[in-house]
């Protein structure tokens, strides 16, 4: 049998978190964030999770007794039936029952038509505009990474638990940290006892061997949190798969980390998590509510364990999906769509103006929040910051009320 070195081992596994921790820059160990302590009061924590690939908001929060809705939409719209009641015109998709529990408890706020001027319908553009909070003309640093660096540039206070650091965490001067969070799939003939060994630096290892296995040493602490941080869920008959192998959902495992972190009582102050596959052209009813489930279980998990803990939550998407339906019952890329909030100080209800579904830019809703309204909100309120001296000297905010 061939020997398994960790060289062979990371080929095999496909895993980049070593491979990231060895470059340096911006990658820290998960003890780094783990261990990292401030002097001063903390403060709260924003927690944010992007949807790649365009989520459909009006299938999401549905305008169900808006005629105009079924009409574009006559094979996927939901019906007063079938929808998550908020109220008499408006619903939660069926597959956000937790997201529904926490609006009947006044926890989820949702604001309607977020977008801004002139939007661009390429996944590629409009998230690094989202990301770069520059609608004109998207820049090099991300609305985030600009207040990290007026937040002294510790790349520990904004943290990724992606493979890649978020354009959204690149500041001028400084960026955050990336700890990948993702599974780790060991390839055939490799335990864990194995993947233990490779932790532990050998006698007379070079500086670069030796950090090598640091990194392992990394993975196996992603792996043995993630195994302690998602709880069995006694309505299924598996447990969630942990990062040893399987395919716990990737939102799931990011969640778990920040979680550990925050009780762990890092003083980082933002954390960005993703999930993907919202990008449904073709049978989308269907595919959206299952990928929404994959969303909703994890995140209202999330929100109930934080719930004595300053921290906010905010979910968006870098587009919404047009109005009416195409020929194949999917939708194509759109503009505006909604955001979600959720934690501490975050009043619940619906907010902001509904887009109107006749009144239409090319057959796309106009925004009627501009996304910088959003971002000052949360600079201002959950971190502490000057939102104009971040947004360019932007004036806007949400209204709560």
């Amino acid at each position: 049998m061939d020997t398994i070195t960790r060289r062979r081992f990371l080929t095999a596994s496909g895993v980049v978190a070593a491979g990231a921790l060895a470059a340096g820059g911006t990658a820290y160990g998960l003890r780094d964030i783990l261990d990292f302590r401030s002097e001063e009061p903390l403060g709260r924590t924003l927690v944010l999770v992007t949807l790649y690939g365009g989520n459909d908001g009006l299938n999401t929060v549905i305008p169900y007794a808006d005629p105009a809705y079924a009409a574009n939409r006559p094979s996927m719209a939901y019906d007063e039936g079938e929808v998550l009641r908020l109220d008499d015109e408006f619903g939660l998709n069926p597959g956000l029952a937790g997201l529904h529990r926490l609006y009947g408890q006044d926890r989820l706020a949702i604001v309607h038509g977020v977008g801004y001027p002139k939007p661009d319908r390429s996944h590629f553009r409009s998230m690094d505009i989202w990301q770069t909070a520059q609608p004109e003309r998207p820049g090099t640093t991300g609305w985030l990474g600009r207040w990290l660096d007026t937040a002294g540039g510790d790349p520990r206070l904004a943290v990724s638990f992606e493979p890649v650091l978020p354009p959204l965490l690149a500041g001028a001067t400084s960026a955050g940290a990336t700890v990948p969070g993702g599974a780790l799939t060991l390839p055939k003939g490799v335990t864990p006892d194995v993947l233990t060994g490779f932790g532990t630096p050998a006698a007379g290892d070079s500086p670069a061997r030796a950090r090598a296995a640091a990194c392992f040493a990394d993975l196996i602490k992603v792996r043995d949190l993630v195994d302690g941080a998602i709880p069995d869920d006694d309505g299924d008959a598996e447990a969630p798969a942990t990062a040893t192998g399987g395919q716990a959902p990737p939102l799931e495992r990011q969640l778990a980390l920040v979680a550990r972190c925050i009780e762990a009582g890092s003083a980082t102050r933002v954390y960005s998590v993703s999930l993907g596959g919202f990008d449904f052209h073709a049978d989308e009813k269907g595919a959206q509510e299952s990928i929404l489930g994959t969303l909703d279980k994890p995140l209202a998990a999330f929100v109930e364990r934080m719930a004595d803990r300053d921290v906010v939550v905010a979910v968006y998407s870098e587009f919404g999906r047009r109005v009416r339906a195409n020929a194949s019952e999917g939708t194509d890329h759109g503009t505006a769509s909604t955001v979600l909030l959720a934690g501490a100080g975050i009043p619940g209800g619906r907010y902001g103006e509904p887009p109107s579904l006749t009144d239409l830019d090319d057959g796309d809703l106009r925004h009627t929040t501009d996304f910088r309204d959003v971002y000052a909100t949360l600079l201002a309120d959950v971190l502490g910051a000057d939102p104009e001296r971040v947004l360019g000297g932007w004036t806007g905010r949400l209204r709560f009320s």
